[in-house]
């Protein structure tokens, strides 16, 4: 039991340890069933009866490398263009991965070779993955340079030039009640940047900011304006937890590249993409994009991925985030303003920050003296009976749970959230009257 290297998404925190699970809950080792309240990488929940059918079915497929044709491979694709981009004409072919992290950096490289450019440019408190490029654009300390330490130093060792572009700011409630400055201000030296830049690639979750859509629509006009490509970074939201197929269709901008991760197989095998589009196609006519992976569009994975998408379309799962988006915003916006240990709370569909005051996010780090706040709420929230993630955030909780979810077990998770701050609460009380003295 002592011989595996272990990782932890929850700073400080010893991580459950999971012996099974059902619909929403995780079932552990103490005996104990709990909420799966934080899965970016299981919308379906666990144990899903047609996911489960499909890969035993899979189970006796020949392994197919990605250099042979597969029809399983083919049937996937057409079911993320019929299923997942219904209308989207601009959407040009995909090509399958092994996880988010390789997606990007995929995408990014693929941008540098078509531009001729160097840099990239991304948003502050971004998170792209862990591998080459993507995590160049990973601008979170806690996760950039490879190995923490308390009280470290390093710095990261970059292998292109990046450029941090001030982030979006939609929260549903903040503190302080101020505002965010004007979306050109925010903006004016972000054409500069993209004038020397191959890409700028923007997800629509990380460090708890979510994009409205004047934001990705003004980045997306600059990008084309100065010759850069824009990458939307969707393997968070894509295919179910924004409440729609993909974030980026609350603009009216469409991206050159789109990249999938995490929930593309419905949380049963590991599986990525990079979808392209037509303009992007076109621009690869007579060349051979050389980055040949053996076990990409493995035939296992992609019979996850044809039967996640149907039973996304089969049982409604898009209307049900949409329902559930707003019950996630009343209760969380109440649970926000009662809380004074709460900052801010954002969100959209079935994925939803709520940030404590605390250290500012360029101080935080993976490994720290004591257990980060946020760990602490978590571990209580554990101990009440439903996983809500930090992901090494010292100061901001994550909610992401199944998108199979119902009503009351979402209100089970929300009371679960709502009193666990009560020891945030008692922190931040304390902090306040010591600063005071």
């Amino acid at each position: 039991m002592g011989r595996l290297l272990r990782t932890g998404l929850n700073a400080g925190m010893e991580a459950p340890r999971v012996v099974g699970g059902s619909g929403v809950y995780f079932h552990l080792a103490d005996g104990r069933r709990v909420l799966d309240g934080s899965n970016t990488g299981g919308p379906l929940g666990h144990g899903h009866p047609r996911m489960i059918e499909a890969l035993r079915e899979a189970a006796g497929v020949p392994m197919v490398s990605e250099g042979w044709n597969w029809t399983g491979r083919d049937q996937a694709a057409e079911d993320l263009f019929e299923i997942g981009l219904p209308g989207e004409d601009w959407a040009g072919a995909v090509r399958f991965c092994l996880s988010g992290s390789e997606a990007n950096d995929i995408a990014l490289s693929l941008a540098q070779a078509l531009t001729g450019r160097h840099d990239i440019a991304t948003r502050e408190r971004a998170y792209h993955g862990l591998v080459g490029l993507s995590r160049d654009v990973t601008v979170q300390p806690h996760w950039h340079g490879g190995l923490a330490a308390v009280g470290s130093t390093r710095k990261p060792f970059p292998n292109a030039p990046v450029h941090v572009l001030p982030a979006p700011d939609g929260a549903l409630y903040r503190s302080d009640g101020g505002t965010v400055p004007l979306l050109d201000a925010r903006l004016a030296q972000a054409p500069a940047a993209l004038a020397r830049s191959a890409a700028v690639i923007l997800d629509y979750t990380q460090g708890g900011f979510y994009h409205d859509a004047a934001y990705q629509d003004a980045l997306a006009a600059m990008a084309r304006q100065q010759g850069a490509l824009w990458i939307a970074d969707e393997v968070v939201t894509g295919l179910g937890r924004a409440g729609r197929p993909f974030a980026f269709q609350g603009g009216r901008s469409r991206p050159d590249i789109v990249t999938l991760g995490k929930g593309l197989g419905g949380g049963s095998v590991a599986v990525a993409a990079v979808l392209l589009s037509k303009e992007m196609v076109a621009r690869l006519e007579g060349s051979s994009w050389q980055n040949y992976g053996t076990l990409r569009g493995h035939p296992m994975a992609m019979a996850a991925v044809s039967a996640y998408l149907r039973i996304l379309r089969d049982e409604g799962l898009l209307d049900r985030v949409r329902s559930l988006e707003a019950l996630f915003a009343r209760r969380l916006a109440e649970i926000g303003r009662r809380h004074p240990s709460v900052c801010r709370v954002a969100g959209q569909g079935l994925h939803w920050t709520v940030e404590l005051h605390g250290p500012d996010w360029r101080d935080w780090r993976a490994d720290t003296a004591e257990s980060p706040l946020a760990s602490r709420v978590a571990t209580r929230a554990l101990e009440a009976g439903a996983v809500i993630g930090t992901s090494g955030e010292q100061v901001s909780l994550f909610l992401a749970p199944p998108l199979v979810i119902s009503d009351a077990e979402a209100e089970v998770l929300l009371d679960i959230l709502d009193s666990s701050l009560d020891l945030a609460d008692r922190e931040h009380n304390r902090s306040m009257e010591g600063a005071s003295e």
